[in-house]
């Protein structure tokens, strides 16, 4: 009979701060060379469970029950010295943020090397070697020349895989994965994915991966458990979960997947937006004298339409330019050259002035709700602000009366408007930013990645909430993604972009099953499970 190499029991976690329990009497085992996928909403005690494996709880939190076991040793028995001993050279973790994880001012390589010579005691030399061995192992190109890079230098994808590098350095036989492919784009997530799984199985690698993203959990993992409110509701084989899941929060979980049929119908609309050969491009400047030595050509003469009450999405990989275009139609950045109309204005030939009262006819919600709002604000006082700017004076009780339309409308309470930002969830945070764009009743909403961060429940609600708005207000979006499993039940056009320029575009459909360019194909095929849907409707066709 084969041994868990990892058991908690009956775990509870509790906090100082409030009386409440986050984790409930939660019990399951990881057996050796597996994958258990622990799935979600943001909230239901994922991380503090994955804290708690590694004993890595903040103070403000503690155990009050249970106990976890490591190759049949009980973790929350051992004092901190032998509880290091075990962190890191038998369980590593690999947290959700790389960036806010590595130390900014020291060398990848350096980071890499510390963790060889604290857990494996190599000489200096051998040290040395086993680091780019280590950067070769998990794919990073030109290792032997980065090992001197710091951070900042490297892409999320790249930064992930350092990350990896520095948990496998004590060769641990225990992988905690919190979120390691959010915020990712499809590519690079199924090039971690792939090498998670292809290290799995040479290193006999366990691995506790913990996502909100069921896509990944059908293609990567042996086990699914789910978590709700601090309980384990159901524990099952990842192919008996997606067929016949039993507890009816997983059965919801399920239902809030995007369909691959679900395409939205082709309309024909008139034109809104027009961008015709946009370009922009940024000096790149060198010496004393900052003289102008290149450019970098994050949009590279693109050209595509937004018709009234449709949705164009805009896809790529990180960097291929989809927020640059984005900010250029508002006038955030400066464009090189082109031309960018709303029906027959021509919006780069306005002055501030003139584009000032312009700027309510577009708004835009931002990838990071919380980071896009004062935090020293109110609610109301956030929503409000652009109305004073971008309109003429309204008298105070028909603009409160106003705002609370608007917070109804994207289901929010009119208690809140009293409140900050940080006594929000995500998901809540992100229909505020909806209302503030909507408050303005702008005809043109830039999405910039609205929905990256959110939990498949929460992000169903956000994109059903702007599917309404889209039909009740004949508002159009631009719809900035990397989740390709979005787009038939949200989006009528596609345009795909790749360094700078857009490579194909049509209609939704067209695009995602009969996709003509090499670099769209490799988009569809790369976004989890996606692909398989894809195919199934086309030979159900």
């Amino acid at each position: 009979m084969i041994k868990p190499i990892l058991e908690v029991n009956n775990l509870k976690i509790g906090s100082k701060d409030v009386e409440k329990t986050l984790v409930d009497g939660i019990s399951f085992e990881l057996n050796p060379g597996e994958v258990l996928a622990l799935v979600g909403e943001s909230g239901s005690g994922k991380s503090i469970t994955a804290l708690s494996v590694m004993r890595l709880l903040p103070n403000s939190l503690f155990v009050t029950e249970g106990n976890v076991t490591l190759e049949a040793k009980n973790l929350f028995r051992l004092t901190e010295k032998q509880m290091n001993d075990i962190r890191g050279r038998r369980v590593s973790m690999i947290f959700q943020e790389p960036q806010t994880s590595l130390n900014p001012v020291q060398t990848i390589g350096h980071q890499i090397f510390e963790a060889l010579r604290l857990h494996r005691e190599l000489s200096f030399k051998e040290a040395e070697s086993e680091v780019v061995g280590l950067l070769l192992e998990v794919g990073l190109p030109e290792a032997e020349s980065r090992v001197t890079w710091y951070p900042h230098q490297l892409s999320g994808g790249q930064i992930q895989r350092v990350m990896i590098a520095i948990a496998l350095a004590s060769d641990p036989k225990l992988l905690v994965a919190d979120e390691p492919t959010t915020a990712l784009d499809v590519t690079v997530q199924k090039q971690i994915l792939d090498l998670l799984l292809k290290l799995k199985s040479e290193r006999d690698l366990s691995i506790l991966f913990i996502t909100h993203d069921l896509n990944v959990v059908a293609d990567f993992a042996d086990r699914v458990a789910v978590m709700h409110r601090g309980k384990l509701v159901e524990i099952a084989a990842c192919g008996d979960f997606f067929k016949t899941a039993s507890h009816p929060y997983s059965q919801k979980l399920l239902s809030c997947l995007p369909g691959g049929k679900n395409f939205l119908p082709k309309k024909t609309s008139t034109s809104l937006l027009r961008v015709n050969n946009l370009h922009v491009w940024f000096p790149q400047r060198r010496g004393i004298l900052q003289r102008v030595s290149g450019y970098t050509k994050a949009v590279d003469g693109i050209s595509f339409e937004i018709n009234k009450g449709e949705t164009l999405a805009l896809v790529g990989e990180s960097g291929c330019g989809k927020t640059t275009t984005g900010r250029a139609i508002l006038r955030l950045c400066s464009m090189t050259k082109g031309q960018i109309s709303y029906e027959n204005l021509v919006i780069q030939s306005l002055s501030n002035h003139e584009y000032r009262r312009f700027r309510r006819k577009i708004q835009i919600i931002f990838q990071d709700p919380y980071s896009s709002m004062n935090p020293r604000m109110t609610v109301g006082n956030i929503i409000q602000e652009g109305m004073q700017a971008l309109t003429y004076e309204i008298p105070k009780k028909i603009r409160d009366r106003y705002l609370c339309e608007i917070l109804d409308r994207v289901g929010l309470s009119e208690a809140y408007l009293s409140r900050y930002p940080h006594e929000f969830s995500g998901g809540q945070r992100q229909r505020i930013a909806i209302a503030r764009a909507l408050v303005v009743k702008p005809r043109l909403i830039i999405c910039d990645e609205p929905t990256s961060a959110l939990d498949v429940a929460l992000r169903s609600e956000v994109l059903a909430l702007l599917r309404e708005l889209q039909v009740e207000y004949e508002i159009s979006y631009l719809f900035i993604t990397h989740d390709l499993s979005l787009i038939p039940s949200f989006a009528h056009n596609v345009a795909v972009m790749k360094d700078g320029k857009i490579v194909e575009q049509g209609a939704a459909e067209d695009v995602l099953l009969h996709c003509e360019d090499e670099y769209s194909r490799k988009l569809v095929d790369s976004a989890p499970n996606f692909a398989k849907k894809i195919e199934s409707v086309a030979n159900n066709e």
